[in-house]
């Protein structure tokens, strides 16, 4: 879900001579509503741990949250002296309509999607040395997209355990409309800072995700 402010923007643009979007995610919706539908589907976790990732993973705990994001030209802002937190090189994605649905996602499109991005992005994915991932804390979500990313590492000759992989929902919940910014903006600030930021509440990793056969790992610091 994306919302932008256009006023502040053709003010910045008149002023500056430049364009700049303030994109973002909001979700401040928590209603019994929400909980009887994420209930029905049993992804809520009854614990209410986000243990992304973890043998014991049980479901997700939903949440509020607020991004925003200050979008640029990176000429643009390399020219006005603006603080750069990280630069979007590419974007991919993947649909066939052959899944069964939002709540099993299929390994060979999460694959082409990873395909598609790196492609356009130019450079080789085995030098990422984190993956942001959706990892909502549901056995099945997880596990697929761990399996897709190892896979997609393995075919481009990635080395045993040499990427980390995350999620900030450990941290902040499942912020719904929230969670795709809010793991970008968590991603940008790791560039910024050069920092892994830890994956929270993961005492042992899934096995049956490949976590230490693979070239993936879960950072716990």
């Amino acid at each position: 879900t994306l919302s932008s402010s256009s006023a502040a923007s053709d003010v910045y643009k008149r002023q500056h001579n430049t364009d700049i979007v303030i994109a973002g995610g909001v979700d401040t919706v928590q209603n019994p509503f929400g909980y009887l539908c994420f209930s029905k589907t049993q992804a809520l976790s009854p614990t209410g741990q986000p243990r992304v990732f973890d043998a014991a993973a049980d479901g997700i705990v939903i949440s509020e949250g607020v991004v925003m994001l200050v979008l640029k030209r990176l000429a643009d802002a390399e020219r006005d002296g603006d603080r750069i937190y990280a630069v979007i090189q590419a974007v991919g994605g993947s649909s066939d309509g052959r899944a069964m649905g939002l709540t099993a996602p299929r390994p060979e499109g999460q694959v082409l999607a990873l395909q598609r991005a790196y492609a356009k992005a130019g450079f080789s994915p085995t030098t990422v040395e984190l993956f942001e991932a959706h990892g909502t804390g549901t056995v099945v979500g997880d596990r697929a997209e761990a399996l897709s990313l190892s896979t997609f590492l393995e075919a481009e000759g990635a080395k045993l355990q040499s990427h980390a992989i995350g999620s900030v929902k450990s941290m902040i919940g499942h912020t719904k409309a929230t969670a795709g910014v809010a793991g970008l903006a968590k991603v940008a600030l790791a560039l910024y800072h050069q920092v892994l930021p830890p994956t929270l509440g993961v005492t042992q990793p899934n096995p049956k995700a490949r976590f230490g056969e693979g070239p993936l790992y879960i950072n716990s610091e």
